[in-house]
């Protein structure tokens, strides 16, 4: 399987970590953003959304979109368990992940949109008044977390799960490119941190070196 992706993209290493905790290769076709690959006619008819990661299966059949190609490899492969082992589990990881994703996720979004490393591309209209708002519910759910790490171990309770994962790509890249990083305060989730970027699947697709923890 093939797996097309950019190093330092918070997405496609969301793909890439989860793989290796399944201990599936992958074969890494890079994709250069900047340069507009992913736009191309070639790329648009594997994902006619133009974004990645994509994955290709041997047959030529492709699946976009982060999460899907996870509930994929899981049902290949579906040991260890990562999106939840009975129906209450499939709820509440997948609840969790959403949460991550709306609530954080779209957040760090609005203010690469509006921040200095988009701005010098040149292709789009800021807002900086969405990008101080984006920024500052940002560090509000720094804290909210902080307080759910100080009862749980991982984000969806006992166990290491997709939300961890989502979790932490979302978190290397606020903090790498974006300049939310999380105050030094909040020792809950800084633990909580340290644990999970310490785990094998992590350590070999790690963020981009200007990353801290």
């Amino acid at each position: 399987m093939k797996l097309y992706h950019q190093d330092g993209a918070p997405n496609p290493r969301r793909v890439k970590i989860f793989a290796a905790e399944k201990g599936i290769s992958l074969e890494l076709v890079p994709i250069i953003m900047l340069k507009r690959e992913h736009k191309t006619p070639e790329f648009l008819e594997k994902n006619p959304s133009g974004k990645i990661p994509v994955l290709e299966l041997d047959d030529g059949r492709c699946i976009p979109e982060s999460v899907a190609i996870c509930r994929y490899l899981e049902s290949v492969e579906p040991e260890p368990n990562l999106f939840g082992r009975d129906a209450y589990e499939l709820a509440y990881i997948e609840a969790r992940n959403r949460q991550i994703e709306f609530e954080y996720w779209r957040e760090i979004g609005i203010s690469w949109v509006n921040g200095p490393i988009v701005a010098q591309l040149g292709i789009v209209k800021q807002v900086p008044e969405a990008k101080e708002l984006s920024d500052k519910n940002t560090h509000h759910y720094y804290k909210r977390l902080d307080q759910e790490f100080a009862s749980s171990a991982y984000v969806a309770g006992d166990r290491f799960t997709v939300a961890d994962i989502t979790l932490l790509t979302g978190l290397d890249f606020a903090t790498a490119l974006v300049g939310l990083k999380p105050d030094e305060s909040l020792k809950n989730l800084y633990r909580w941190h340290k644990e999970v970027s310490s785990r094998a699947s992590c350590q070999a697709f790690s963020a981009m070196p200007s990353a801290s923890s």
